[in-house]
């Protein structure tokens, strides 16, 4: 068979001989415009096909990142404000005190906060378990973002752009250092139930190769033929199954290099090549229930506590980013009660905890950077009842974009620190503020990448993850 495909493969049709050579010189030389390279290979195909890796040693290898979407209320969580104890059902004395919709007066916190560990970071009781690690987080409390809406702030926390579609930060950081597992995706992104508010773009990969997309699974699914659709073929034998892939292979690698390697088809192909290796490296790494029962139990019941199982299993087996959402929709975003964020971090702190503690104790911690928050926090007034949001009971809060904490643990971050402040009632930061493009070049200098230079050459324009904002903040980096 080998044979006949060599003499096939030496005859042109006439309309072939025209598109290799008349045509071919005319793609060349437009391939030299484009690249400025002689290699005729597609814009987006040459950049991607340049040696890449971090511009420094990193602290971090991998990430995880725990996505609270919705907006979190950091005055609830990991900001205290005794101010508001002071000014509960009052007008706040502030001039500037915008929000999306109308609110009303200050809302004191209905959750207690208590100093934890040698650097007395002040925690909600709402996250006990996470509170143990106060001296790992780098806790910083003047984070910003650019308005007070979900969806463009999902898009900058994860992309970097609010309107226009880019590679998400999970794509570009695999994009940059790569997979040490080709039998696993280097990106996974779950989600029980659904997707999220702006679904696939959270984890897309843009005009980079669509290899580095995100790979989505829904982890409401336990059995491992819901959880990774088609990961076992219905009928076939590995091994004739085998047969089969070897051939399609050498199909697929012709049918590329006829076509000059089109980056939309390599990627395919990537895909499906990985598909068929994951079968066997997927059900060994998605299944917690091979972990030891002490395990398990230390990480809890529920969907979330999974997850951030399964995250350790594939940070141990060479995933780069995982990005854990803690459900599909915004089910942090708290309009009509505040005291329902007891529910929802009672369903997670167990859980992170838990994370924090097998990652130190596997000596991981100081080369994996765990990341929490969401896409932006929420206002200490009282959101008063409007149509679609606060339905009457006034015990929430808005949308707050101007000021909110997030924190960030091992992956070279200064433990127990705290950054940054937001203003006497928590409503806008005021020393030392942190824009999520900040937040992205600070992300990426642990991981070894000068976030100036890490770019992607599309459509006559060399991007970046920073766009041209964004600087690193160096008082958080150990």
């Amino acid at each position: 068979m080998s044979h006949d495909f060599q003499i096939q493969d030496l005859f042109l049709t006439r309309r072939r001989f025209l598109e290799r050579c008349g045509m071919g010189f005319g793609g060349l030389a437009l391939g030299g415009l484009l690249t400025g390279e002689g290699g005729g290979l597609p814009a987006a195909a040459a950049s991607a096909s340049r040696e890449r890796g971090p511009h420094f040693p990193g602290k971090a290898k991998r990430v995880i990142h725990l996505f609270m979407n919705g907006g979190p209320s950091h005055v609830d969580t990991f900001d205290p404000k005794p101010e508001l104890d002071r000014w509960d059902g009052k007008e706040l004395p502030m001039e500037n005190l915008r929000t999306e919709r109308p609110t009303g007066a200050g809302m004191k916190s209905p959750f207690k906060f208590s100093r934890h560990g040698q650097s007395g970071m002040d925690i909600s009781e709402l996250f006990p378990h996470t509170a143990r690690h106060a001296d790992d987080l780098c806790l910083i409390r003047s984070m910003q973002a650019d308005v007070p809406n979900h969806e463009p702030s999902l898009m900058l926390m994860n992309c970097g752009d609010a309107r226009l579609p880019r590679p998400s930060m999970g794509s570009w950081i695999t994009y940059g250092l790569g997979s040490e597992n080709e039998s696993l995706p280097a990106y996974v992104a779950m989600c029980p139930g659904g997707m999220p508010i702006k679904q696939a773009d959270n984890w897309r990969s843009a005009f980079l190769p669509g290899s580095y997309q995100g790979t989505y699974l829904d982890t409401r699914h336990r059995d491992m033929d819901r959880l990774i659709e088609n990961i076992r073929h219905p009928s076939m034998e590995t091994a004739r199954q085998q047969r089969q892939f070897e051939l399609l292979q050498q199909l697929n690698r012709r049918h590329l290099l006829e076509r000059q390697r089109d980056e939309q088809l390599e990627t395919r192909i990537h895909g499906f090549e990985l598909a068929y290796r994951m079968q066997s490296e997927a059900t060994d790494a998605f299944d917690v229930d091979r972990e030891p029962e002490s395990i398990r139990e230390m990480y809890g019941p529920g969907d979330f506590a999974r997850q951030c199982l399964m995250a350790r299993r594939m940070m141990e087996r060479g995933v780069r980013f995982v990005q854990l959402w803690f459900g599909a929709g915004q089910p942090w975003d708290h309009h009509d009660d505040i005291s329902q964020h007891a529910n929802l971090a009672g369903q997670c702190d167990q859980a992170i905890g838990a994370l924090l503690t097998d990652l130190k104790q596997r000596g991981m911690l100081d080369d994996t950077l765990v990341i929490w928050g969401g896409e932006f926090g929420r206002t200490p007034t009282v959101e008063l009842p409007t149509a679609g949001a606060n339905q009457g009971r006034m015990l929430g809060r808005d949308h707050n974009h101007y000021g909110f904490s997030m924190w960030m643990a091992g992956g070279g971050v200064k433990g127990g620190h705290i950054h940054g402040s937001t203003d006497e009632f928590g409503f806008r930061a005021v020393d030392d503020p942190v824009h999520v493009h900040d937040l992205h070049a600070t992300i990426l200098h642990l991981l070894g990448f000068d976030h100036e230079r890490f770019t992607f050459r599309y459509s006559g324009r060399d991007f970046r993850l920073t766009d041209v904002h964004g600087n690193v903040v160096h008082d958080i980096i150990a």
